[in-house]
């Protein structure tokens, strides 16, 4: 695979997380780990990707806790849609060889 390929993957892979438990998670932090060495525009992507999904889970549990309420229930729905746009947008502007900041976003890795 050429690096343009692994930093697409590095975004549209974590829709996998819709179909498989962990799966957003998974494809950035596998890519991340494998190939941070070999290239600086991985690493930079597949963290960016791995950070962005990290707290939309974050965000998933606390507006969980709050559908015990029926308060969250709209916020579920809203990051679902959220995290879906982003990846999309991510992904397209890699394709094109540009960068993503995804918003929202808790650095966790550095």
């Amino acid at each position: 695979m050429t690096e343009k390929q692994w930093v697409v993957f590095s975004h549209l892979g974590t829709l996998l997380g819709y179909v498989v438990a962990f799966g957003s998670f998974v494809i950035p932090l596998v890519i991340w780990l494998s190939k941070k060495e070999e290239s600086k525009l991985i690493e930079e992507h597949s963290k960016e990707s791995l950070n962005f999904q990290i707290s939309m889970a974050i965000y998933t549990g606390i507006a969980g806790i709050f559908s015990i309420l029926l308060i969250g229930l709209p916020f579920l729905f809203a990051l679902i849609v959220v995290n879906i746009i982003c990846v999309v947008i991510a992904t397209v502007k890699a394709d094109k060889g540009e960068f993503y900041r995804y918003p929202a976003t808790i650095r966790f890795i550095q």
